[in-house]
C-alpha cells in the first residue's frame, strides 16, 4: 500500500523503546507480572468477576504466559527486545521500517477517521501511538511484547512492539505492508469505538452477563474493529496495490480464535473466542472493504 502521511508535525507519537523493565511492571517474568499489570484493563472491561478469574489462573497455574495479546490471541505474541528510542516524533518513526510503516498507518486512519467523524457531524479526538519495546507501561498497566498490539481507552494510546511485526510475517505466515497496516488499523478501530460509546456499552453488558455472554460480546467488538479497518482501506483504495486486500485477508485468518487454539491446543472451543473465528474476522475486514462504509459495521445488530 502506498502510504506517505506521515508528518512530524501532525502526529501523537511516544516512544518507551530502550527505557528497560517497563516501570514497576518488571521483565522477562511470564504471565505473573502481564497479568498482574493487566489487572486494571482487565476490571475495567470484565468487571470484578474478570479480576478474580485472573487471580485463580495465577494462583493455580502458577503465571500463563501469553494469556491474551489485545488483537490476536493467545498465540500472538511478539518477542522480547531490546531497542532504542527516538529522540522526537521524526527519529521515533523512522527509527526502523517498521516504525516508518507504522507512522504511516497511524497517519493516515487518524486522516481518514477525522475526515469520517466531521463528515458526521461528530467530535473527533486523535489518539496516540506508542512504541515500546519488551516492557512499557500504559494507562492501562503493563505493555509488555505477549500482549501484541493493543488500545488503551485510558489513555487512549495504541500501543505496538514493533518486533510484532517481524512475527506476524515469519510465525504467521501474514507478510507484507498490508498486513502492518491492518493491525493499526484495527486498533484504531478501537479507538473510534471509545470515541463513540460502544466500548462503553460492551463493558457494561459484560458486567452484567455471564462469561460466555461477555466473550460474546468480545467477539462482536473485534469484529466490528475488523470492520473500520476495511472501512479505512476503502477510503485509500486508489493507494492499494495488487496483493494487499489478500495480505490482510490472510493476516485476518492467522489470528483468528478457532485457528490459533487449534495450533495451541488441538481443539476449537467457541463460547472462549473473544475476537471472532478465521472466517468472520475475514467476512468483517472484506465487508469494510467492499462497503467504505462505517454504518455498514453494525457487528451487534443480528447474527455474526
Amino acid at each position: 500500500m502506498r502510504l506517505d502521511d506521515f508528518d512530524p508535525n501532525d502526529i501523537n507519537v511516544e516512544d518507551q523503546r530502550g527505557q528497560g523493565g517497563g516501570g514497576g511492571f518488571g521483565g522477562g517474568g511470564g504471565g505473573g507480572g502481564l497479568l498482574l499489570g493487566l489487572l486494571p484493563m482487565i476490571g475495567s472491561r470484565f468487571g470484578c468477576g474478570g479480576i478474580v478469574v485472573v487471580l485463580i489462573l495465577l494462583a493455580v497455574f502458577g503465571g500463563l504466559g501469553n494469556l491474551g495479546s489485545m488483537f490476536g490471541g493467545s498465540q500472538v505474541s511478539a518477542p522480547a527486545t531490546t531497542q532504542r528510542a527516538g529522540t522526537d516524533v521524526a527519529t521515533s518513526c523512522n527509527l526502523t521500517p517498521q516504525s516508518k510503516a507504522a507512522c504511516n498507518a497511524f497517519q493516515s486512519a487518524e486522516n481518514t477517521w477525522e475526515a469520517l467523524f466531521k463528515r458526521g457531524g461528530k467530535q473527533f479526538q486523535e489518539p496516540k501511538l506508542v512504541f515500546y519495546g519488551g516492557d512499557g507501561r500504559s494507562g492501562c498497566g503493563a505493555a509488555q511484547s505477549a500482549m501484541g498490539p493493543f488500545y488503551c481507552p485510558t489513555d487512549q494510546g495504541i500501543y505496538l512492539d514493533t518486533s510484532f511485526f517481524d512475527e506476524l510475517a515469519t510465525k504467521f505466515g501474514a507478510k507484507g505492508d498490508f498486513a502492518q497496516d491492518y493491525v493499526i488499523a484495527h486498533e484504531f478501530g478501537h479507538h473510534i469505538q471509545n470515541l463513540l460509546g460502544t466500548s462503553d456499552q460492551v463493558q457494561q453488558a459484560q458486567r452484567r452477563g455471564s462469561e460466555t455472554e461477555g466473550n460474546a460480546a468480545s467477539v462482536r467488538l473485534e469484529l466490528q474493529a475488523d470492520c473500520y479497518a476495511g472501512v479505512w482501506a476503502a477510503a485509500n483504495r486508489d493507494r492499494m496495490e495488487p496483493g494487499d486486500l489478500q495480505e490482510g485477508l490472510t493476516a485476518a485468518q492467522a489470528i483468528g480464535d478457532d485457528t490459533l487454539q487449534k495450533q495451541s491446543q488441538g481443539r476449537v472451543v467457541p463460547d472462549s473466542f473473544t475476537h471472532g473465528s478465521s472466517a468472520d474476522r475475514m467476512k468483517w475486514l472484506k465487508r469494510g472493504i467492499d462497503t467504505g462504509d462505517p454504518a455498514q459495521c453494525d457487528t451487534f445488530a443480528g447474527a455474526i
